[in-house]
This record gives C-alpha cells, sequence and structure tokens, in this order.
C-alpha cells in the first residue's frame, strides 16, 4: 500500500516543543488571580481595621470600619491605651507594634463606663452602677504564667475626660481591669462590623 505525504497530516508529539495558549493559561489566571487578590487585601487593611491580635478578644476576628458616632455604654471602639500600658502589652506579647503613644496598635473593646458611672473592681467581679457583669473576674496570670497587675479593689466613680474598657466574652481579656481607665480623647472610633469570622 502506498501513501501519499500530502495526505499525512503532521501531529505534535513527545518532541512537540512549540508552546501552546493552554499551557500558559492556568498559570497565567493563577499570578494574576494572587496579584487581585493581595491588592483588594491591602485595600482592606488600609481602610479598614482589622481585629485579629490578642488584644481583641473583644470582638469577633474580621474588618472593622471605623465611623465618627457618639460613644454609648456597650459600644466597641478602637483606642489608645496610655505609653505605660502599651509598653507592658508589647513586652508581653499582648499587642502588636502600631501609631498609638508608646508604639503599639489601637485595642478594640467594649465601653463599659462612661462619665458619671460607677465602676466596682473587686476580686471576683466587676460591676458598673450596681450590675455585675458577667466573665468579669479578674486573673492573677496571664496565659503564660506570668504575674498580672489589675487596678485597686473597690468602687470609683467615672471622671468627665474618661472610660473604662472591657473584653468580658473572653475572660484572659487585657483591659481596663489591669491598666485602668483611658482618656476619652484616646478614642479613635466606633468599631462597625464589615465581616466577620
Amino acid at each position: 500500500m502506498k501513501y501519499h505525504s500530502e495526505n499525512i497530516l503532521p501531529i505534535g508529539g513527545v518532541g512537540d516543543i512549540s508552546p501552546s495558549w493552554n499551557q500558559f493559561r492556568a498559570p497565567l489566571l493563577a499570578g494574576i488571580s494572587t496579584v487581585l487578590l493581595a491588592a483588594g487585601i491591602t485595600f482592606l487593611m488600609r481602610h479598614f481595621r482589622i481585629g485579629l491580635t490578642p488584644s481583641n478578644s473583644s470582638c469577633a476576628e474580621g474588618f472593622y470600619r471605623l465611623i465618627e458616632a457618639p460613644i454609648r455604654r456597650g459600644d466597641l471602639v478602637a483606642a489608645c491605651i496610655s505609653t505605660n500600658a502599651a509598653h507592658d502589652g508589647l513586652t508581653r506579647g499582648y499587642l502588636s507594634k502600631g501609631d498609638c503613644s508608646g508604639g503599639a496598635e489601637p485595642v478594640l473593646k467594649v465601653i463599659g463606663g462612661l462619665h458619671g458611672d460607677e465602676v466596682d473592681v473587686e476580686e471576683g467581679w466587676v460591676a458598673v452602677n450596681g450590675k455585675r457583669l458577667a466573665n468579669s473576674a479578674t486573673v492573677t496570670r496571664d496565659s503564660v504564667g506570668r504575674l498580672l497587675t489589675h487596678v485597686m479593689w473597690g468602687k470609683r466613680r467615672v471622671a468627665s475626660e474618661e472610660v473604662w474598657l472591657f473584653g468580658l466574652n473572653n475572660r484572659r481579656s487585657w483591659d481596663s481591669r489591669y491598666f485602668g481607665p483611658i482618656p476619652l480623647r484616646a478614642i479613635r472610633g466606633v468599631a462597625e462590623p464589615l465581616l466577620t469570622w
């Protein structure tokens, strides 16, 4: 049987090294997707507060937007703590570096006491205006066994330009039970959840 060369079509085999679109499509799309995802995350982190640090035990992890709003008891806020407390928080690993005084990040905590409120800190509980707060017992050691200092036991009236912050959904939250009240001006804004998990 004779074959005519014009009837034989060449088929790419093992030795065929010519690139095709299909060989590059998957890696190219993966690369573009990675760049877009990284750009999106960078945008979100620059424009929204992300609560993923140990100091943020008073809220779910996720993305939060800071808004200017009147401060009320029960609001989740971003705030800078005192320089001394920030130094302690950084040294112990409770806080990451940030742009607050003392070089620490802001904390996300719940407003527990406002001007005129009576805050009572006792060994087994905290009460605001006579109402005991759940999960508010002060602990003597942190999660790795180091001694924790706390505010003096007893009742005090919240001054006009200060607030008390709590993170009582986690009994190990480092908050005003330990570092005391903070100035009202240290609050950066009310944290409004956008996406939490």
